[in-house]
């Protein structure tokens, strides 16, 4: 029987720059902590909970500047074959977790990076199916769950938990499973009408910002769980 261990909640969207970046330095420090803190990653469809999803052009001026901050998230502009939705991506990354949890983080970064670094259209169904062929994953498990109505229920209700219990609001949102709310170093912009008016000061680019996902993961292990 697994122990019970420190939890790290990581509530994410596939539209979202930011959520890749963290991605990749969250999938980089995880293994550092295996058996002693448990990552565990949420959902949060903005489509659903934040107000419908982002606008194209505030995204095509976020990614640039999240892409400075972390240079292994690669990115490249956007074509023509934009999603309407993530739906299906998180669906698609439900089943995969319900093949293991390191297997379910591979193909989260997996989905962003067919998004973000090689244009795909991550709201088409046939293109999960596509990634999970790519990630060698069982198919006909995966198959039978992505075609029942499981994981469109499991991800909707992780959603609503999400802003109606813990208060989240955009993301990513990061926090100990007590609710309270760590936060990832970034800079963030503040874009209005299609314009960025100022960036926060960025707090550290690259390898220096390892460390300080390693301390998300240092104060979930100082929350110890009780019994």
């Amino acid at each position: 029987m697994e122990k019970n261990i420190p939890e790290l909640w990581e509530w994410a969207e596939y539209y979202c720059p930011w959520c890749y970046v963290a991605a990749v330095r969250l999938q980089k420090i995880v293994p550092e902590f295996e058996g002693r803190v448990r990552l565990v990653e949420k959902a949060f469809p903005l489509e659903v909970y934040g107000g419908g999803p982002p606008d194209r052009t505030e995204l095509e001026l976020e990614m640039w500047l999240a892409a400075l901050q972390e240079p292994k998230a690669v990115f490249k502009p956007f074509g023509d074959d934009w999603p309407t939705t993530t739906l299906p991506a998180f669906d698609a990354a439900w089943c995969a977790f319900q093949q293991g949890e390191s297997i379910g983080r591979d193909f989260d970064l997996r989905i962003r990076r067919a998004f973000f670094a090689e244009g795909r259209n991550i709201g088409k169904r046939e293109v999960m199916l596509d990634l999970a062929h790519e990630a060698n994953l069982d198919m006909e498990h995966f198959t039978r769950l992505f075609n029942s109505d499981q994981p469109r229920a499991a991800i909707l209700e992780e959603g609503k938990l999400g802003k109606e219990k813990f208060g989240v609001r955009g993301t990513p949102t990061v926090m100990l499973s007590d609710g309270t709310k760590l936060r990832h170093s970034l800079a963030y912009a503040n874009i209005r009408n299609g314009k960025i008016l100022s960036v926060g000061k960025v707090p550290c680019c690259g390898e220096g910002c390892y460390q300080a996902t390693r301390e998300l993961f240092e104060k979930a292990l100082q929350h110890e769980p009780k019994d």
